[in-house]
């Protein structure tokens, strides 16, 4: 038996091959939408890719399932389970054999035991899988989003994601009966999860790639809870925010995800100042995804910053809109080549253009004005409070700001002011912070470009002044 996974720093994502090699056959189960790279390893290996799967209905990136099975010319297998409410709407039309739990999935002398594990979503399902070869027991799970690392799949996310009315207690007493259901398999079995550290599908999630259901059991703290009520009251607490466009990932997978609209080769059309002056005025976004210290010493007015890091897809997510073009500011072709393709996994795809750094110059040598974000350190704030300073709003999520905020803050999740910014006065002085910086980088950049005229950034948020040893409010105490 071959195993391969495949992990998207970016979406802090795993996807799984699984493959006999006696036979030549393998499954792919949880695809992202870079297909290319699961037909490449099958060829490696030798292996026809006949079954192409996934554990659920995922709400973090765009499945890539649907593009694979036709290319790879293979079965799509999705669940059954989930009722007529949250069900694959897309099955049907694709040919798709549903499974269901109890079924079993044989890949040459693989076999992949369905489990129906609701919780996370109604339609959950994880994989048994056992080398027939050497033995008669599984040796691992392939466990999607029900069982992480040191965490569990959160159980809130159809109702605050998907706007699936009062389902969090439903989801989450569910979620406590499946976690039960693994009393009957060994200590040994090896988990392998669907995420790791980064990921929102949980509040905890470990780093390390996988791990034995033995292990979790001593140190999961989803697993020390001996009633629901309690496991309940646990499960739900401290959840974090769901990025806005969890919401729209869930209905597309679950209608169907269209096929990407470009390879990762081929580049938009690239533009100079004229097109990016052109774009500002249609209303396009314009996301320059320099550092935040760059972006700040220098911009164009109007453009939002989204630095590039691995988190590109989740920020990017928060705030931006899938109903306008976007157009990209980057340092090099290579840089913005890479925020196509991170930006492509969660279906932002309606990209005008590109620009190189080299358009700022432009930019300033044809007259036009360049902006700045200006910056302030602890010290110098809390003086400016002292004296009764300007608006302090803290965009970080709710178990971060019960964690430690400062007394004079307003809280705003950052995926809630592009809405809220209205309530916002454009004359006053703000500052807004995050926990290291980012974050504040690009809630500043949105108010500027909603016309905000005196917005700041404190300098290096909460870590900084935590730092510092200035005060802070701990709501948990």
């Amino acid at each position: 038996m071959l195993l391969e996974r495949y992990y998207d720093d970016s979406l802090a994502q795993a996807s799984y091959l699984i493959g006999c090699e006696a036979t030549g056959e393998a499954i792919v189960i949880d695809a992202n939408r870079d297909v290319e790279r699961y037909t490449r390893a099958a060829a490696a290996h030798r292996l026809r890719i006949r079954y192409v799967t996934e554990t659920h209905i995922h709400a973090d990136f765009l499945s890539g399932s649907r593009d694979l099975a036709r290319t790879a010319r293979a079965s799509l297998l999705l669940s059954d389970h989930g009722g007529e409410d949250w069900s694959y709407r897309f099955a049907a039309a694709e040919d798709a054999r549903l499974i269901r739990d109890g079924e079993s999935i044989t890949v040459g002398k693989v076999t992949l035991d369905v489990w129906h594990t609701p919780g996370h979503t109604p339609e959950h399902v994880v994989f048994l899988v056992t080398d027939t070869a050497v033995g008669s027991q599984p040796m691992g799970m392939i466990s999607g989003d029900f069982l992480f690392v040191g965490d569990v799949g959160r159980p809130d996310l159809l109702e605050r994601a998907a706007k699936v009315s009062h389902t969090m207690e439903t989801s989450a007493k569910a979620l406590y009966a499946s976690l039960r259901r693994l009393k009957s398999l060994p200590d040994y079995l090896q988990v392998w999860p669907g995420h790791g550290s980064g990921s929102a599908c949980g509040k905890a999630l470990g780093s390390v790639p996988q791990t034995t259901l033995g292990y979790e059991r001593l140190f999961n703290p989803a697993l020390q809870h001996r009633n629901e009520s309690d496991f309940v009251r646990w499960v739900l607490a401290d959840q974090p925010e769901p990025p806005p466009y969890f919401a729209e990932m869930k209905r597309l997978n679950r209608d169907g995800a269209p096929p990407r609209a470009r390879r990762d080769d081929a580049m938009p059309p690239h533009l100079d100042a004229r097109g990016v002056e052109a774009a500002l005025r249609r209303g396009d976004l314009v996301v320059d995804i320099r550092g935040s210290a760059d972006f700040a010493a220098s911009h164009i007015p109007g453009t939002v910053n989204i630095p590039a890091s691995k988190s590109l897809p989740t920020y990017a997510g928060t705030v931006l809109s899938y109903d306008r073009p976007i157009h990209l500011i980057a340092k090099s072709q290579d840089a913005a080549r890479a925020a196509l393709h991170q930006l492509s996994l969660i279906g932002l795809e309606n990209i005008g253009g590109w620009a190189a750094l080299d358009v700022l110059q432009q930019w300033k040598s044809e007259g036009r004005p360049v902006a700045t974000t200006q910056t302030m350190d602890g010290p110098s704030l809390l003086a400016k409070l002292e004296r009764g300073g300007p608006r302090v709003i803290d965009v970080r999520g709710t178990s971060e700001w019960r964690s430690g905020h400062l007394a004079a803050a307003d809280h705003i999740y950052l995926g809630d002011l592009p809405a809220r910014a209205a309530s916002l006065r454009k004359d006053e002085p703000i500052v807004v912070h995050c926990q290291g910086g980012t974050r504040s980088s690009i809630a500043a950049s949105l108010l500027a470009r909603e016309g905000f005229s005196n917005v700041a950034t404190l300098t290096g948020g909460v870590d900084a002044w935590r730092k510092a040893a200035l005060p802070l409010v701990d709501e948990r105490e």
